[in-house]
């Protein structure tokens, strides 16, 4: 159980803040920003949340996809040193991202097929989640930059995992757009 008392610590004044493991890393390094934006993205869908909780299935869905989001986090602010923890680090697993797609599927079942790509617009909740998936697709890019590092390890469950979200947010949003009825399509060229 986690438990903060105290907010404040002032060990991060210097520019630094601590992993669950290892030595402190400065709060500009690539390990930082990419938690960082998965933490960005579970605060968006937590503001999109707030136009789908009419929607109780939908609601629930991301309220599990916010949780996973914090596993995650933890995932990488837990860096795999190939040597053996103390204890068991939480990490993604296959199962989860197992899920996201059968909720992509379940969403998607309902759309019709794209005739356009879509622009982030329509209902509140559409462009909301919208945001969350542009954000989303930034977490997984500085993921995936980290993975290149030679002396970082990112598990391909968890870049699995961020890739699905951006697709399930992107279903997600053209489904509350009446189930795609009210998506605003991209008309190429069509203001020259």
């Amino acid at each position: 159980m986690v438990k903060l008392n105290k907010i404040y610590t002032r060990t991060g004044d210097n520019g630094t803040t601590g992993l669950v493991a290892g030595p402190r890393r400065l709060k500009s390094d690539l390990r930082v920003d990419a938690y960082g934006a998965v933490d960005e993205t579970n605060a968006f869908v937590g503001a999109a949340r707030q136009y789908t909780a009419h929607v109780p299935a939908l609601d629930a869905t991301l309220m599990r996809i916010q949780n996973d989001l914090f596993d995650l986090g933890a995932d990488l602010a837990t860096p795999d040193t190939g040597e053996k923890p103390e204890y068991e680090p939480l990490r993604i697993v296959a199962s989860q991202v197992d899920w996201l797609e059968s909720e992509i599927d379940r969403l998607n079942a309902d759309l019709e097929p794209l005739r356009s790509f879509v622009l982030p617009a329509g209902s509140a909740a559409s462009a909301a989640l919208h945001v969350a998936r542009t954000v989303a697709r930034r977490a997984e890019r500085q993921m995936v930059a980290l993975a290149q590092i030679e002396t970082e390890i990112v598990s391909r469950e968890a870049i699995a995992y961020i890739n699905r979200l951006s697709d399930f947010l992107f279903v997600a949003a053209r489904w509350t757009n009446d189930k795609g009825q009210a998506d605003v399509l991209w008309i190429p060229g069509k203001n020259r």
